[in-house]
């Protein structure tokens, strides 16, 4: 099919090079670790006294062949400029192709410099409510790969149900030997006795029935001995990475309860509520040389590192002796990337792609939410994603050939797509995964669309068309034992709904409904009739045989 370019991509090209040093050590300088209102979040009188408890118990440490017919509405993109690598005691590697704008700025931190220090979240710009807190105190002892946690909870029932007990996910607990459960109290230290645990599940009956729009606290002591695999969770000879470790309360939907799933064979199955994270690390024993991939850093004092992620919905890091750190500024977002020695060239690919996307999904959808976001590199296969940051695997880096032809640059810009997609606008990824996984793939054509046109026959062959894809995009996670099976239906079936549908209700209406789409439903959970009801909001076209060829 001929395109049909409706609208004009209009984006600024240049070049520019930039030579850098990468050192081995990361130092920070002494900082008083500030308290919760110290730290520029206001907070409604509720939940004061509960978050000093909190603090004074943490501080003991702590589918066929297709062509888009029309490119994404034209976007002022500024483009951020690549970085050429000079590594210590090796030749400059050639800097990856992309096309930066005429007056970049960037800002590359070498690790013995201290991160910059922010005390307040770009999501309070956007939406100013009271949501659940988590005070986590983590000690990590990196070599013996063991983890003590003191956690303190402020739940807010945002619900308009009277709760009668709380329901917490474990996920941790899901593998044998791994999470040991020291102690479980009220705030004003009463031991809780009547809970159960029961794999991933714990169940606390309430002392009270919890009114909508009414808080509780509890302080949760456990240990994590950490499994040597690679994954979200677990240890390698490289990296030790702490994904879904702590005891959460999961979303809760009126009409239908707690929003907890089993696990699955394929895809992810959690559904988190958004809160206000407080996370205090301190790494044990000889730290030397470890290097913390986390959220925004916002103090430290002697080896304890206290970071912040407000209106988040998961905290995650990692920890590796091997993590070489680069940063770039995108506005007032600071995107740091830490990537393993051999890949430097990769990561910087990477650091340039999610820097890109950052620019072209805020004009698209809206601002993003934090004041940081990472990039991993992993020591396991393929990505995931987490709020404020996300893992890729290092067979992407390994692999890429200095071209954004590639999973490393495709699959960095999904992953990105998805601080929108399941981060900003939730949705119960057991049930209804293509609400994000959908609409971040289809995100990497967006991205594709604005900063590199002459690819996007490629990305539809390269991603979509030579798999044939088959399947229900509202396929649950149980419907499929397969990968490829359930990436075909949801990821790249779902890719192929949203093209037709923007061909059928055309450029301007599309996007305009993404938009709102994405706005309208910022930290909510939403579902497959929020997304058709809001669209039938915006276009009156019938979606009946659309909709009768993608979904069950």
């Amino acid at each position: 099919m001929e395109k049909k370019p409706i609208l004009p991509v209009n984006i600024a090209r240049s070049s520019m090079r930039m030579s850098i040093n990468v050192t081995n050590e990361r130092q920070f300088s002494f900082l008083e670790i500030e308290s919760w209102v110290g730290c520029g979040k206001s907070l409604p009188t509720v939940f004061v006294l509960p978050i000093i408890l909190g603090l004074l118990l943490s501080s003991c440490l702590i589918l066929p062949e297709r062509v888009p017919t029309a490119p994404s509405p034209s976007l002022e993109v500024v483009l951020h400029p690549s970085v050429v690598f000079v590594p210590a005691d090796a030749e400059k590697v050639a800097s990856p192709t992309l096309l930066p704008s005429p007056t970049p700025v960037v800002t590359v931190t070498p690790r013995d410099e201290l991160l910059p220090v922010i005390v307040t979240s770009p999501a309070s710009e956007i939406l100013s409510l009271p949501y659940s807190q988590y005070h986590l105190t983590a000690n990590l002892d990196y070599l013996q790969h063991a983890l003590t946690v003191s956690e303190v909870i402020t739940y807010l029932n945002r619900s308009s149900e009277i709760l009668q007990e709380l329901r917490l996910v474990v996920e941790a607990n899901r593998q044998p030997e791994v999470f040991f459960l020291k102690g479980l109290k009220w705030i004003d230290g009463q031991a809780i006795a009547d809970y159960t645990l029961d794999g991933a599940t714990l169940i606390i009956p309430m002392l009270a029935p919890l009114l909508p729009d009414d808080t509780i606290t509890l302080w949760i002591e456990f240990q994590l001995n950490l499994p040597a695999q690679s994954g979200p969770l677990g240890y390698t000879s490289r990296q030790t990475n702490v994904s879904d470790w702590y005891p959460y309360i999961p979303s809760y939907r009126s009409g239908e309860g707690w929003l907890a799933h089993n696990a699955s064979a394929v895809g992810e199955h959690a559904v988190y509520d958004v809160a206000d994270y407080q996370v205090d690390i301190r790494l044990l024993g000889d730290a030397s040389g470890l290097v913390v991939a986390a959220g925004t850093l916002i103090a430290t004092q002697n080896n304890v590192q206290r970071y912040q992620l407000n209106t988040a919905r998961n905290f995650s890091w990692s920890v590796s002796a091997e993590y070489q750190v680069m940063t770039r500024s995108v506005g007032a977002v600071e995107v740091i990337s830490y990537i393993f020695p051999e890949h430097l060239t990769a990561g910087v690919a990477a650091l340039d792609a999610t820097s890109n996307a950052l620019t072209v999904y805020s004009a698209l959808f809206g601002k993003y939410a934090h004041a940081s976001l990472g990039i991993i590199e992993a020591d396991f296969v393929d990505g995931m994603e987490y709020d404020g940051l996300y893992f890729l695997g290092q067979e992407y880096f390994a692999a890429y050939d200095g071209t954004p032809r590639g999973y490393l640059t495709a699959l960095a810009v999904h992953e990105t797509a998805h601080q929108w997609w399941c981060g900003l606008i939730g949705n119960d990824q057991a049930i209804e995964p293509w609400l994000d996984e959908s609409l971040a793939t289809y995100s990497e054509l967006l991205f594709y669309e604005q900063l590199y046109p002459d690819l996007v026959n490629w990305w539809w062959d390269f991603r979509v068309n030579r798999f044939s894809p088959a399947g229900w995009v509202n396929s649950t996670v149980y419907d499929h034992s397969g990968f490829r099976p359930y990436v075909n239906a949801v990821y790249l079936r779902g890719a192929l709904f949203m093209q037709e549908l923007r061909e059928l209700i055309g450029d301007e209406v599309f996007f305009a409904f993404l938009q709102d789409y994405a706005t309208d439903n910022i930290y909510k959970q939403t579902t497959a009739r929020d997304f058709f009801e809001l669209l039938a909001q915006h276009s009156s076209v019938d979606l009946d045989e659309l909709r009768s060829r993608f979904f069950k």
